[in-house]
């Protein structure tokens, strides 16, 4: 080796060559490859030795490359100073860095080595750059003990063994960095350890994408930054991919939280938690896995919110064993079993959770399992929207069903209590009450049934208050043998059969019930039947009465009005007596008017709430910035209120689209506008409901020829009534495809616009330009889309103002520095087409929480003050 060094922190720059030596650097100095990067070969001369090692305060390698004798020895050893190695490659072996040292390693290989490609056990801080570890017989980076480990662009490839492990007390923080390739799991968190990845990709592993077990740390070591604010492991951004086991399995104790992540094409379940696991989902996406969506068991707790999970092979979520669900404005779709099981003695609780459609049931609680369920909707179901079965509970409150075979079905011996819910368009009955169930349905609208709208079987003693029954295809209310319900202000319209059939045995007590326009008799008691009728009213039918042999019904106090064949006296009659009613009294007490109030009051129970113009349309002027979006809308406001009023007077109206473009670029509130727009339609009276139905290409387009008219047919109709919200609706028309299925999702939507153009509002939503070549792309587009509305990019003082309220929402503050400072970092941000306005705004948020929990970790005793607070040194520094 030829090279010159005359004192302690000298460079010494190394000719080209290779050289059979054993380096030992015990002072400071610098080693430079003199003609560059892969110029310089160190080989070991003596097999089984490292060819470098550093124990000098300071050592600078750059460039050079060192080959190890022993694939399964280390090749360069760091046990104490500080080292810096750039653009080196080390083979035939690993790299040690233990003891106290510290190490930066930049646009390093390390390749060909046994059991672990990098070994960390030091108790000083280590930095991987942009570094690439492949072709290893084992892990690929291992970081243990109590080192403390940052990882950014580093990618690890084609190992045996786990991609990434850490374990013991040991945290590491990953950011952009990679595993493809993991012979057994992309990332392996044991015992106590702590970690967080940040946009990381993990791909193409045997095993689980991301394992995690052990029990998770409790506090935090003093000078040891903490991977996450409170310990465990955090996904943040990442993707898990292509993996041969779960994509993340969480057991033992452990805590992980994943963020805006995604999960997709798995072998196993998307992600599973076990043995009193605690595992936390926010904003994140489930597709294409195996097995279940998400799985919760052993006493494991499941938290999750904001998420789809689509397409997966099994159940979309599955608790059992006493594990804890909680599913929060979340999607579970396409799934080839149940959407939601809960089995054994496992508890969820379901917040806003769409499911559908599915060839099982929609949601599915079996065993001893405790469900609450508030809002939510279940649609095309092939089984039940809702199911109870074994001893199962739940209390339900605003879940729709619809369509699917049928509604809301309970054969457990638990309990149910199903208030404030709407089932609409099931092939069967609506609600189905059996297994001696003690159900309680309060308020609930069964509309548009295939058979029966609400079926209280055998042995059942349901509660039935104030709810709606309207259009079933067969009776509207059916009391089997034995049943002996308690049905109270309900309301039984349009039935093909009968309004309240009780069949044969059948007991029950009805009171303050209204039964209009049935094809058979509004009431039939059955041979044997003993039913207790107090204060019914029937209108509109052709008899109100019918009783087999046998049949014994207590008649008090009931009426019919407009029934050609009445047994019952009309309002305001006298009592007269009724043969035909059996032991009853058949009196009348002057209730017309009720009657008429009760049916009135039913009818609008039935339909959902009206909002409040004035409050919808400050809704909109309280959001952030989009000036001349608010003025847009409140202008279309003022033009559909004078079409109503036409309307209304018998006046043609004036020819007006509703549908509209939405065109800006991403983040700038075009989903909330669409949204608070369906409402403003609902409350001038212009659309049914308002809701919004957001979809995309693959939404929309099928993957065979025939697939993509009924899977757009299928959306729209979910639509029906409110709003369908077309997100990148030009990737339905890709440049230099002329044969692409798009086109005809297109041209199925320009026609189910046209057939129901007062029935749904659609508006499509891109970048500008691409718009503009999207509605140009068929001319029934370009008829029907003639408004656009343009979201311009946020300004400065708008992101700041956005950021202000995601802090205030999560009880931060900004010291003044940090708000100018955030000007600053926005006025330096490029405005181009990958700016995320809003979205940006929300990322550079979430980054100065966790950038504030980095820092205050540190302190030794943070006050109240310090836990709140976000300074101008927790903002992105690039």
């Amino acid at each position: 080796m030829r090279a010159a060094a005359d004192g302690d922190g000298d460079e010494i720059r190394v000719a080209p060559g290779e050289y059979g030596e054993r380096v030992l650097l015990d002072r400071s100095v610098s080693l430079v490859a003199d003609r560059g990067a892969g110029t310089v070969l160190l080989t070991a001369p003596e097999p089984g030795h490292p060819v470098l090692e550093l124990s000098a305060p300071r050592a600078v390698l750059h460039g050079i490359t060192l080959v190890g004798s022993d694939p399964g020895k280390p090749a360069a050893v760091l046990f104490s100073g500080t080292a810096e190695l750039t653009e080196c490659r080390i083979s035939g072996g690993r790299i040690e860095i233990g003891g106290s040292a510290s190490a930066v390693l930049r646009d390093t290989r390390v390749h060909r080595a046994a059991l672990v490609g990098v070994h960390l056990t030091s108790s000083g801080p280590v930095t991987l750059d942009q570094c690439t570890i492949e072709d290893i017989e084992g892990t690929g980076v291992v970081v243990a003990g109590r080192a403390a480990a940052v990882l950014t662009g580093t990618e690890v490839r084609r190992v045996s063994g786990s991609g990434l492990r850490v374990r013991g007390e040991a945290r590491a923080a990953f950011h952009g960095c990679g595993t493809v390739g993991a012979g057994r799991n992309g990332l392996l968190v044991e015992e106590r350890a702590s970690v967080l990845l940040l946009d990381c990709r993990l791909k193409d592993s045997t095993g689980d994408g991301v394992q995690v077990t052990g029990s998770s740390p409790r506090g935090d070591r003093a000078g040891d930054p903490p991977a996450t604010a409170d310990g465990g492991v955090l996904l943040v951004g990442c993707e898990v991919l292509r993996t041969g086991g779960d994509g993340v399995a969480v057991t033992n104790d452990a805590d992980v939280l994943l963020r805006d992540s995604r999960i997709r094409q798995t072998t196993g379940s998307g992600v599973s938690a076990a043995e009193e696991s605690a595992v936390e989902m926010v904003d994140c996406r489930v597709s294409g896995v195996g097995g279940s969506g998400l799985l919760a068991a052993a006493r494991s707790r499941l938290s999750v919110r904001g998420t789809s999970v689509r397409g997966s092979a099994a159940n979309g979520a599955l608790a059992y064993d006493s594990s804890e669900l909680t599913l929060v404005e979340s999607d579970l779709m396409e799934c080839a079993f149940t959407a939601v099981h809960v089995g054994a003695r496992a508890r969820a609780a379901l917040e806003s959770v769409r499911v559908g459609p599915t060839p099982e049931h929609g949601i599915r609680a079996t065993g001893r399992a405790e469900m609450a369920l508030t809002g939510g909707r279940a649609v095309d179901c092939a089984m039940s929207g809702l199911y109870l079965d074994a001893e199962a509970t739940a209390n339900v409150d605003g879940l729709t069903v619809i369509r699917g075979k049928s509604g809301v079905t309970t054969v457990s011996s638990g309990g149910l209590l199903l208030a404030d819910c709407d089932i609409t368009a099931v092939e069967r009955s609506g609600i189905s009450l059996g297994g001696g169930s003690a159900a309680v349905l309060r308020d609930c609208r069964v509309r548009d049934t295939g058979t029966a709208g609400v079926v209280i079987e055998e042995g059942s003693t349901a509660t039935v208050e104030s709810c709606v029954v309207r259009d079933s295809r067969g009776s509207g209310l059916v009391v089997g043998k034995g049943a002996d319900p308690t049905v109270t202000d309900t309301v039984v319209s349009g039935s093909a059969k009968n309004g309240l059939f009780v069949g044969a045995g059948g007991r029950g007590t009805f009171e303050r019930c209204t039964f209009s326009a049935t094809v058979f008799p509004a009431v039939h008691v059955g041979a044997g039947a003993r039913p207790v009728l107090r204060g019914l009213r029937v209108r509109d039918t052709g008899q109100d009465l019918d009783l087999d042999e046998g049949a014994e019904p207590t008649v008090e106090d009931c009426t019919a009005q407009d029934v050609r064949t009445a047994h019952w006296p009309g309002p305001g009659d006298r009592a007269r007596a009724t043969p035909a009613v059996g032991t009853g009294t058949g009196r009348a007490d002057g209730t017309g008017d009720s009657a008429r109030d009760a049916e009135r009051d039913g009818e609008q129970a039935g339909e959902p709430p009206v909002e409040n113009l004035d409050d919808l349309l400050a809704e909109l002027g309280r959001l952030v910035g989009l000036e001349r979006v608010k003025h847009d809308v409140s202008s279309l406001v003022k033009l559909m209120q004078m079409v109503r009023r036409r309307e209304e007077a018998g006046l043609p109206a004036p020819p007006l689209s509703r549908h509209l473009v939405f065109a800006g670029n991403p983040g700038t509130g075009k989903t909330t506008v669409a949204r608070l727009y369906g409402r403003i339609l609902a409350a001038v009276g212009l659309l049914e409901r308002g809701h919004l139905i957001e979809a995309d290409r693959s939404s929309l387009v099928g993957e065979y020829v025939g697939h993509t008219g009924p899977k757009t047919q299928r959306v729209f109709q979910q639509a029906m009534g409110g709003v369908l919200f077309i997100d990148e609706a030009y990737s339905l028309v890709p440049p230099g495809i002329g044969n692409d299925f798009g086109q005809e999702a297109i041209a199925t939507l320009v026609k189910l616009m046209e057939d129901h153009r007062d029935a749904v509002v659609v508006i499509v939503a891109g970048y500008s330009e691409e718009m503009e070549t999207f509605i140009d792309s068929n001319p029934g587009l370009a008829s029907r889309f003639n408004r656009t509305l343009l979201f311009e990019n946020y300004e400065t003082p708008e992101l700041v103002s956005i950021v202000e309220r995601h802090a205030g929402d999560h009880q931060y503050r900004l010291t003044e520095a940090a708000g100018a400072a955030l000007h600053q970092l926005f006025d330096a941000t490029p405005r181009d087409r990958r700016f995320g306005n809003g979205r940006t705004a929300r990322q550079i948020f979430q980054t100065m929480t966790e950038r504030q929990a980095y820092r205050v970790a540190e302190l030794a005793a943070p006050t109240d003050a310090d836990l709140v607070t976000l300074t101008a040194e927790d903002l992105p520094t690039s």
